[in-house]
């Protein structure tokens, strides 16, 4: 079979085909992008974080925090509150000029944390006392440069660990409390809710801290090691710290498969995910982790896919700030020289032993280590980032009248030792310059046998067909050197899903020619409009993933796109004036425009445009790599703007009214609605079937789900006291919770105006009324309707 070849490393130009002839690998061109801009940010042609400079994490602006107290005892206070219940003092804070008044805070931290020091770590809960936010952020975690005289120990891991993983994002901060300068600190991203739903789409499901309750420490034995202990959620209660409503269950399903079941372990956890971060622990010596001591410092959030991802969490003792591995304290030596296969027998870390006594395993976690040593210490590009960011930092270090080790023994983190600094539990009595750490360690991990032996040598070939559509079979051949024993496939048609594993053969019967030719075939049906795969392969020796960072990253195969006629995808609901109806992911109100496939196949937008200027129709492109699956919904911020993990145009929508076009390349008007002046916080939902269907203005607006068609039930609400309807929304069970001893008639009705249930029933005064299933309805906006002693009360349900 004769295919082109397919890069698989970044290049600057790629073959004139059309677009729909090759493959498309956004990877690569994000991977090129990210190292031009590395290289002119060690040139000094372009700021760090330049891409989000209004973000609260952009690296390059030194975020600004004040907190004011009208307490003048507030730092005893907060000690009080930290040696109890961990409770929050109010106060007020003002960032990067912006003030909230009614703050939660408090101090955090374990051995970063003490009440001797002026400089203790803060949790600022900016909705702790009424709903607000900072572009969208309500938790402020600070940092306070604990065993940190480089003061970047923490904001290089993250940036390194990102590149592999979700992690958070962290910059530096300016602090200030009652007008005084505190000192510059590390702002962190908190993993709470909204991390969870951004990264793993596991909304409402199993999260745990994965940190000793109240601290690791002297009279806590208790450690978050995954160590199977029986069925009973009490024997992990202080070593794991629930954050959901419910997840023992599935954590301790968890650790029994890990311990006892460990080749089913990949039903219960991502195994890759834990693999990346094990070797990022490793390859940077960061102890204060799972890897070492304590077995702490990480977060478990189940996702859709019923699996937990690890979070690495509380980098600041990162590069050997912490010595301690739980087999014994490290010397400088011992550290530069750690084993890459260390706790690989102790079963008193399953994570690691359970999962590297799997040979495919093992051999992935050596190739992710390979990977972080070439791409960022054998490169010594960790050198630059390092002398970049102790450059944005300088000016707010050299005035920090509290920091704990002296300017100069900042100026040289880099490369000289300095005293461990205020008392902790574990570690040194030297923290090391970071390349006095990394140089050695990097020699010596180029030297062992299990990061040195010899990987496959393999290529992706290509498709047959070159471009497949949606729903065609994709057939994928690759080419492998002689004494590859192991050729795997892993593909799946969107990022929050998990991966199907296939093997390719040389067999000559997997469209792979003929067998024995060194060229693996294996297939696929397109099942979306944008496929992501990778490709890992092994040899007895080594393994080898393509892309090299799989599975956080991937090659995408863009299915040839099939006409698209007026109809298949329309304008189904926007809103020109939103005060307070959605907020975006930087907390703000903008306009909002959704688009509905009517269709039974997935659109992809590629080739789509949004425009309000009927002379400029492809006045904003839509990304090419989002599809709208059949019968789904897209949600677009109409605010000239962009931010990750959104769909922005280049346009606001007028409140005085004007014209929405969906458009193609070539111009074609696909739908279009043209609109009057428009009322705050009223959406217009387009409502009834082509060709009578129309747009009806609603105050409930119903983003991702069917229109708020129904307006029989309108001014119906009865003045008494309402009715409790939760939880709302539902994936498929409600409460009613009538206020009166009385029957009641329930009716809830679909947006077609079908009644879909009607039930009598008794309510009992402050009780829970009987439970109603959803779950076998179409997901959607309903109506429901109580009649009660004469009255008759309405609203509406979203069943997701």
């Amino acid at each position: 079979m004769d295919q082109p070849i397919i890069p698989i490393r970044p290049i600057l130009f790629e073959p004139q085909l059309p677009v729909r002839q090759q493959p498309i690998h956004h990877v690569l061109r994000k991977r090129l992008m990210a190292l031009m801009v590395v290289a002119m940010v060690v040139m000094g042609m372009m700021p760090l974080g330049a891409s989000a400079q209004d973000g609260f994490y952009y690296l390059n602006k030194v975020q600004v925090i004040e907190l004011t107290f009208t307490q003048s005892n507030w730092d005893y206070m907060l000690d009080t509150a930290m040696a109890g219940s961990e409770g929050y003092i109010m106060g007020n804070a003002r960032i990067n000029g912006v003030v909230y008044d009614s703050v939660g805070v408090k101090y955090k931290g374990n051995s970063s944390y003490n009440a001797n020091n002026v400089k203790n770590p803060f949790h600022i809960e900016l909705d702790h006392y009424k709903n607000q936010s900072y572009k969208g952020y309500t938790d402020i975690k600070l940092s306070n440069g604990f065993r940190d005289p480089s003061f970047v120990r923490e904001v290089l891991g993250y940036e390194i660990v990102r590149q592999y993983m979700e992690a958070p994002d962290a910059n530096f901060a300016r602090v200030y409390v009652n007008g005084n300068y505190l000192g510059l600190y590390t702002n962190v991203e908190h993993v709470g809710k909204k991390f969870v739903e951004k990264h793993f789409k596991g909304d409402n499901r199993p999260f745990f801290k994965c940190t000793p309750v109240g601290g690791a420490g002297p009279g806590n034995n208790a450690l978050p090691s995954l160590q199977y202990l029986g069925r009973d959620s009490a024997l992990y209660s202080r070593a794991y710290e629930m954050n959901s409503t419910y997840g023992w269950r599935e954590l301790i399903r968890l650790m029994d498969t890990l311990n006892n079941a460990n080749t089913f372990i990949d039903r219960h956890i991502d195994v890759d995910r834990v693999l990346w971060m094990l070797a990022l622990n490793n390859v940077m010596v960061n102890l204060d982790s799972y890897s070492g001591n304590f077995a702490q410092n990480y977060y478990l959030s189940q996702d859709d896919n019923l699996r937990f991802n690890p979070v690495m969490w509380d980098l600041n003792m990162n590069f050997a700030g912490f010595t301690q591995t739980g087999l014994g304290n490290l010397s400088a030596v011992q550290c530069q020289q750690m084993t890459p296969l260390l706790h690989e027998t102790n079963a008193a870390r399953p994570l690691i032993s359970k999962l590297l006594a799997i040979p495919e395993f093992k051999r992935r976690y050596l190739s992710h280590i390979r990977t972080i040593l070439d791409e960022q210490f054998t490169s010594r590009t960790y050198i630059a980032r390092v002398q970049a960011m102790q450059a944005i930092a300088d000016s707010s270090v050299n005035v920090d009248r509290n920091k704990f080790y002296t300017y100069a023994q900042f100026q040289a983190g880099l490369t000289q030792p300095a005293p461990t600094g205020p008392p902790g539990p574990g570690g040194s009595q030297v923290t090391m310059g970071i390349q006095t750490l990394m140089n050695p360690r990097i020699t010596y991990l180029s030297t062992q046998a299990s990061i040195t032996a010899i990987q496959p040598v393999v290529s992706v070939l290509g498709f047959n067909p070159i471009a497949p559509a949606y729903q065609d079979t994709a057939r994928l051949t690759v080419r492998a050197n002689a004494g590859t024993a192991l050729v795997r496939l892993g593909y799946r048609d969107a990022k929050w899903k998990k991966f199907n594993y296939v093997r390719m053969y040389d067999d000559g019967r997997h469209d792979d020619g003929a067998a024995n030719d060194q060229v693996y075939g294996a297939k696929f049906v397109v099942s979306a409009n944008v496929m992501q795969y990778y490709v890992y392969a092994e040899n007895a020796n080594a393994g080898i993933h393509l892309p090299a960072r799989a599975e956080f990253e991937f090659f995408e195969l863009v299915a040839a796109t099939a006409t698209i006629n007026p109809g298949d995808l329309v304008i189904n609901e926007f809103l020109a004036v939103n005060q307070t109806d959605t907020a975006d992911g930087a907390g703000q109100f903008e306009d909002w425009i959704e688009l509905r496939n009517t269709t039974t196949a997935p659109i992809s937008l590629t080739g789509l445009y949004l425009t309000d200027d009927p002379l400029d129709k492809t006045k904003s492109a839509l990304p090419l790599d989002v599809s709208i699956p059949a019968g789904g919904y897209l949600f677009i911020w109409a605010d000239n703007d962009t931010a990750a993990g959104e769909v922005h145009v280049k346009f606001k929508l007028s409140s005085a009214g004007e014209t929405i076009l969906l458009t193609t390349t070539t111009g074609q008007v696909l739908d279009s609605v043209t609109f009057g002046a428009q009322t705050a916080n009223v959406s217009q939902s387009l409502c009834g079937t082509a060709p009578n269907a129309a747009f009806v203005a609603t105050s409930n607006t119903t983003p991702g789900y069917t229109n708020a068609c129904i307006t029989s039930l309108e001014g119906q609400l009865g003045q008494s006291q309402p009715i409790m309807v939760y939880p709302n929304p539902t994936k498929g069970t409600i409460q009613f919770r009538v206020p009166t001893n009385s029957s009641y008639q329930l009716t809830i009705i679909n947006a077609t105006g079908q009644v879909v249930l009607q039930d009598q029933s008794t309510s009992q005064d402050g009780q829970p009324d009987a439970s109603y299933q959803l779950g076998h309805l179409p997901k959607g906006v309903y109506a429901w309707r109580i009649q009660q002693a004469g009255q008759v009360f309405t609203g509406r349900i979203a069943l997701q």
